[in-house]
């Protein structure tokens, strides 16, 4: 397969997949889908697990493993679409369909990256993963595959970046905050109103500034998102629990995060629903983001969540199209971004050269 074969079989993969609905956690049809295509268009047999798809070359030990992963799930369609979203149309070279930029022309532009490195000896194993649950976090995509992997030394996550190498992202810690009072009459000058307790507590969390700031991601960023109090008009509130939405930048891991915000608001208590989303970072001398570097590329740091968070080895996220794009009604990618993804992909990696301690590249 050459790089136009390539190109024309990514396109109508995608459109193959933007016709079959894949919200989080409901994927097994487009992995189906996927499976198929790979056996009898691209001659691949993947191995399955649950939702979660994966192709390997023969492992080596005395090679360092390079695993290309992207997702499969979509997140359900917003209000304001002009079409069906699970139609795929194509308009003056744009490919419009739920998934089709986040992160449908990633998974299809990796998997045949793929296909194109393994047609030669690499200096490094080679993995691609089309995984589930990405939009959520859920426990039953890359978290649940990567126990079946052999030990990965790097990998690619495919998101849209514009084909611009996130060397760092910021990662989530999302707090249930609770703040008690005493009932009682609101007709009366009775009780301990919880929602005048919780706001102070809200203004400190709003105003609070974490001492370290990240050179890529910036500072880590709070904000309270969502609240509730009292049961009905003339009873006086004695719970207000509200939701805290906390971005976290590398210097600070959601442990650390959580212990400092305990110190900020002590009156108030805090229950973190999981702290395993943490921010990601990867050293700019990495080979591969070296040879981006040599390609007039531009290092960033990312905002956005992706499942680099629940990847304990070196990562960049990497891919075709753009963020703003994501979770928004009439959703595209353009054609000649899949052809250019491809393409790129292929350069950075083919005869990537790297050290399985990652002191030494070519």
């Amino acid at each position: 397969m050459d790089a136009d074969e390539s190109f024309y079989s990514a396109i109508e993969l995608l459109k193959r997949m933007i016709s079959i609905p894949s919200f989080s956690r409901d994927e097994n049809d487009v992995a189906t889908e996927i499976e198929r295509y790979a056996q009898n268009v691209l001659n691949l047999f993947p191995r399955r697990y649950g939702n979660n798809l994966c192709f390997q070359t023969p492992y080596s030990d005395k090679k360092p493993t390079v695993l290309l992963n992207s997702h499969i799930d979509t997140v359900k369609p917003v209000s304001g679409w002009q079409h069906d979203p699970f139609i795929p149309l194509l308009e003056n070279e744009k490919l419009f369909g739920l998934g089709s930029n986040d992160a449908g022309a990633s998974v299809v532009s990796l998997l045949h990256t793929f296909i194109l490195l393994t047609q030669k000896e690499q200096p490094y194993n080679l993995i691609f993963a089309a995984s589930a649950e990405e939009e959520v976090s859920g426990k039953n995509g890359i978290e649940s595959l990567l126990p079946n992997l052999p030990p990965i030394d790097f990998a690619i996550v495919g998101e849209p970046t514009g084909m611009q190498p996130a060397t760092a992202e910021k990662g989530l810690l999302v707090i249930d905050g609770t703040v008690r009072g005493k009932a009682g009459h609101a007709a009366r000058n009775e009780g301990d109103n919880a929602i005048y307790k919780a706001l102070p507590v809200i203004e400190k969390l709003k105003n609070f500034q974490f001492p370290c700031t990240s050179k890529l991601l910036g500072p880590v960023k709070i904000s309270v998102t969502q609240i509730q109090a009292g049961t009905q008009h003339n009873v006086i509130p004695d719970r207000c629990d509200f939701v805290i939405d906390v971005r976290t930048n590398d210097r600070y891991n959601n442990n650390e995060t959580f212990t400092l915000l305990q110190e900020v608001v002590p009156g108030c208590e805090l229950k973190a629903r999981s702290f395993r989303l943490n921010s990601s970072h990867i050293d700019e001398n990495h080979p591969f983001i070296q040879r981006c570097i040599f390609a007039g590329m531009q290092p960033f740091g990312s905002p956005t969540l992706s499942d680099q968070a629940l990847m304990p080895f070196p990562s960049a996220k990497i891919g075709p199209g753009d963020s703003a794009r994501s979770h928004t009604a009439n959703e595209f990618i353009y054609l000649s971004e899949i052809r250019n993804a491809i393409s790129l992909y292929t350069k950075l990696l083919d005869g990537l050269s790297f050290s399985i301690n990652h002191q030494r590249f070519i």
